[in-house]
């Protein structure tokens, strides 16, 4: 009886925590957009040696920027780091996206590293995926904003690898990607990416949006 209890208690449990993040949420400004972006080949390579909250895949992100009652995104995407409409962000995948909301504490850092992305706007986008290159990948632009508004590492950096965790070897989607950027592929060297963020202790998954 007791182990039927827990078993129905437990099955109880995990549809309210699933159900609420379905509910409807209101974006604020600060809070991150996650996504699995529709880039074929290259984002399939991402996701496969990246993790995100819940094991989801997470190729892309951007950060909510709310003025005049309109919904924009900051994020480094296509040629530059632009500020985007709500819409066209959702526009880049068929997959349910997650939202994250700094914890309470770390809130009072948003208006710094919304200034700070703001200001990054016609930054050339980081094809090489280099940090501090002079120009910026999404999740990039977002550590570095934090690292601003902190004073000091917010996110954390870890060591890249563009190998499939399946062989061991290079995904050849990389080695064709490099070889035309003519550089070598800057395996273990620091970066960060949209999965790593999302599973950050500061922050907290709050729903999600289709």
């Amino acid at each position: 009886m007791k182990n039927n209890f827990k078993i129905k208690f437990l099955s109880v449990f995990l549809l309210i925590s699933y159900s609420s993040l379905g509910q409807n949420i209101t974006l604020k400004t600060g809070d991150f957009i996650f996504q699995s972006m529709n880039c074929g080949p290259l984002c399939e390579a991402i996701n496969e040696v990246t993790e995100g909250y819940q094991g989801k895949d997470f190729s892309h992100m951007g950060m909510v920027y709310v003025k005049n009652d309109s919904t924009f995104i900051i994020e480094a995407s296509g040629n530059s780091v632009r500020l985007t409409t709500l819409e066209t962000f959702k526009s880049y995948t068929k997959e349910t996206m997650y939202v994250g909301r700094l914890k309470r504490r770390y809130r009072k850092l948003i208006p710094k590293a919304i200034s700070f992305s703001l200001q990054q706007i016609g930054i050339p986008y980081d094809d090489a995926y280099l940090y501090d290159n002079g120009s910026y990948y999404c999740s990039e632009l977002m550590y570095d904003a934090f690292l601003f508004a902190y004073g000091k590492p917010f996110f954390q950096l870890v060591p890249m690898t563009f190998k499939s965790p399946k062989t061991n070897t290079y995904f050849p989607v990389w080695e064709d990607y490099y070889h035309k950027l003519k550089m070598e592929i800057p395996e273990g060297k620091l970066g960060c990416n949209p999965g790593g963020i999302s599973t950050s202790d500061k922050l907290k998954i709050i729903g999600t949006l289709n």
